[in-house]
C-alpha cells in the first residue's frame, strides 16, 4: 500500500499521520529503492533540507533504521546507509521463508471471505503488471514491486498476528532492496511461480503453497546473486 507521500509502505498497516513516520517511510523508501546508496553516509545537515525535517527528528529516525538494519551508526563517525554481501543476502532469504511460510499456514487456515478476495484482487494487479512487464514494458518497476508486496501481504494477512507481519515487513523490504540493486525482471518465470502460489493459496492447499513460496523465494535469491 501507499502512505501519505505516495511511498511504499512495508509497515502492513495504514501508517500514522505524523512528520516522524513520514520522515521514516521516505528515508527507508530511499534506501529500498537505491537513492541512498549502500554505504553512504547520511549527514544529518543534508538531511534536514532534503526531508524538512528537524535534526532531532531525523536522529530519531536513523536510530530507528538502524535497529531495522537499513542503516548502521559508527561511534563519532555518524550514520551510513547498510552495506550490502551475499551472506546478508542469504541470511535475509533464509529467514523470510521461515517467518513468510509459518504466516502463509495460519493465514490459509484463518482466512475468510474477505481475505479471499483481498488475495484475488491483489494477484489481479500484479498479474495484469507482470503481463505488461512481459510485452517489454519495464519503465514503471516501483509499481510492479508495490503489487508484488501487496500480493504477498495479501497471502499472510490473516495470519492474525502484528509481531508477525511487522517482521515480515521488515525483512520484505531488506530483500526488496536488494532486487532494486540489480534491476533485473526474471520474466515468465516468476509470473507463472505467482500463479501457481496464487491457485494453491485459494485451494487452501498449505503444504502445496508453503512448498512454492520457498522456490519462489529461493529462486529469486539465486537470480539476485548472479546478477549482484
Amino acid at each position: 500500500m501507499r502512505n501519505t507521500h505516495g511511498k511504499l509502505n512495508f509497515l502492513g498497516s495504514a501508517p500514522h499521520n505524523t512528520v516522524a513516520n513520514a520522515t521514516y517511510e521516505r528515508l527507508k523508501h530511499d534506501i529500498i529503492f537505491g537513492k541512498l546508496k549502500p554505504g553512504a553516509k547520511l549527514k544529518l545537515e543534508t538531511l534536514k533540507g532534503e526531508y524538512a525535517a528537524s535534526v532531532s527528528t531525523l536522529r530519531e529516525t536513523l536510530n530507528r533504521l538502524t535497529s531495522e538494519g537499513f542503516v548502521s551508526a559508527a561511534e563519532q563517525r555518524g550514520f551510513f546507509v547498510s552495506p550490502v554481501s551475499a551472506d546478508d543476502l542469504n541470511e535475509i532469504a533464509n529467514l523470510r521463508i521461515l517467518l513468510e511460510c509459518h504466516a502463509l499456514k495460519e493465514s490459509l487456515r484463518n482466512g475468510d471471505d474477505d481475505w479471499e478476495a483481498d488475495v484475488v484482487g491483489a494477484y489481479h494487479k500484479l498479474s495484469t503488471t507482470e503481463a505488461i512487464m512481459k510485452n517489454g514494458n519495464d519503465a514503471d518497476l516501483e509499481t510492479w514491486k508495490e503489487y508484488d508486496w501487496q500480493f504477498h501481504l495479501s497471502l499472510i494477512r490473516a495470519c492474525n498476528s502484528t509481531n508477525l507481519l511487522g517482521l515480515h515487513a521488515t525483512l520484505f523490504g531488506k530483500y526488496l532492496r536488494y532486487q532494486i540493486l540489480v534491476l533485473t525482471y526474471r520474466g515468465e518465470v516468476a509470473r507463472q511461480e505467482h500463479k501457481a502460489l496464487f491457485e494453491a493459496a485459494i485451494a487452501r492447499d498449505a503444504d502445496a503453497a508453503t512448498k512454492l513460496l520457498t522456490q519462489h523465494i529461493m529462486n529469486g535469491l539465486t537470480h539476485t546473486l548472479e546478477y549482484m
